[in-house]
């Protein structure tokens, strides 16, 4: 990793990533330490020379499986002497404003002294909205563990089984594929719940002509999948048809139209007219989609609310919804990597037709 680029572009003499009380997802993006260790009260120090971590005695296997030098404490004034011989010279220090607790920062200051301390938080945000091959690759196997999961999901749903139920198993069979977390709480909604954007899981019980909305993701090695598939258990009516094939329609516009050089504004823009011009209109009440990465939510994506130009290595969710509060909705949602002339979706799980159980 070329540390001077970001040394220069933050106009910093070194960069200084603290994973502390609140957890630093920066400091997984340059030591790429991405398997095995929590790294709690660890740093990542970057300068001229290069990254040093500097960690604890608990860390040290996990920690030298990366490959950037590592520094090991046992006590705390030994990580304090560490993270100063770490640093000396640097009078510009850039840190993340977005991850640092007041209580955190001041230590830090009483440990370094007085500096120019700089918040390099936004340019922290541009550097991860680029993904390189190495993240792309995470993203994929996160995509495709999600995927497998959603296409085997309908082989779990009978009647009178909980949302609860139904969100474990799925649960359960993305640790078999290889996840080592959820990327976030899993979205389960029977029927009426669907309308729901943000529900989770509840005590519903599934029956016939239901719904079933289930939002979820892998995280394999600290990269997530978000990917949204909506089924009907039972025989599904003419409403519930249009609805889900107005979303399909919607969602093929919206990936149809990224490319590298895109206002993701525009995007937004378009689906949301596109639902409008049905009888579903004003039934979308989300954007069409937002950033993936080491954050479920890594940066704005596809808002009519913001301004992004699409760059190629850009991972964007691109996921209509339609909701009827009292009757349920239908969210179709799968992750997109930006290419220069077009886009590739990174999740593959089956929608071309509306899935009756």
């Amino acid at each position: 990793m070329n540390t001077k680029k970001y040394l220069e572009e933050a106009n910093v003499d070194s960069i200084l990533i603290y994973n502390g009380s609140n957890e630093d997802l920066n400091f997984y993006y340059f030591t790429r330490l991405l398997e095995g260790g929590i790294f709690e009260g660890s740093f990542a120090v970057l300068t001229d020379d290069g990254i040093k971590v500097i960690t604890s005695i608990l860390e040290e296997e996990s920690a030298k499986k990366g490959k950037h030098e590592v520094l090991l404490y046992r006590t705390a004034s030994e990580r304090e002497e560490l993270l100063r011989k770490a640093l000396k010279g640097s009078n510009t220090i850039g840190v993340n404003y977005n991850a640092l607790s007041v209580r955190d920062f001041e230590k830090l200051k009483k440990i370094l002294g007085e500096r120019d301390y700089k918040d390099i938080s936004e340019k922290l945000g541009e550097w991860r909205m680029i993904k390189d091959e190495e993240e792309i690759n995470l993203i994929r196997e996160a995509g495709k563990i999600a995927s497998e999961v959603a296409d085997i999901m309908p082989n779990f749903m009978k009647e009178g089984i909980r949302e609860y139920e139904l969100a474990a198993r799925l649960g359960y069979e993305m640790f078999k594929r290889g996840a080592e977390d959820f990327a976030f709480t899993t979205i389960m909604a029977f029927g009426e719940h669907s309308a729901e954007p943000h529900y989770l899981s509840g005590d519903r019980k599934l029956k016939k002509g239901d719904f079933v909305l289930m939002d979820f993701g892998a995280r394999y090695h600290h990269y997530n999948s978000d990917t949204t598939r909506t089924f009907v258990f039972g025989r599904a009516s003419e409403k519930q048809k249009n609805m889900y094939y107005t979303v399909l329609e919607a969602q093929k516009l919206g990936i149809s139209m990224i490319r590298e050089g895109v206002n993701g504004k525009d995007v937004d823009i378009e689906v949301k007219k596109f639902i409008d011009s049905t009888e579903f209109k004003g039934r979308m009440i989300h954007s069409t989609g937002h950033g993936l990465g080491l954050a479920v939510h890594d940066h704005v994506g596809l808002s009519s609310q913001m301004d992004l130009i699409l760059k190629e290595g850009m991972v964007v969710t691109v996921e209509p919804g339609v909701y009827i509060p009292g009757f349920g909705g239908v969210r179709i949602e799968d992750d997109v990597l930006v290419k220069k002339d077009g886009a590739e979706v990174l999740t593959f799980a089956k929608k071309d037709e509306l899935i009756e159980v």
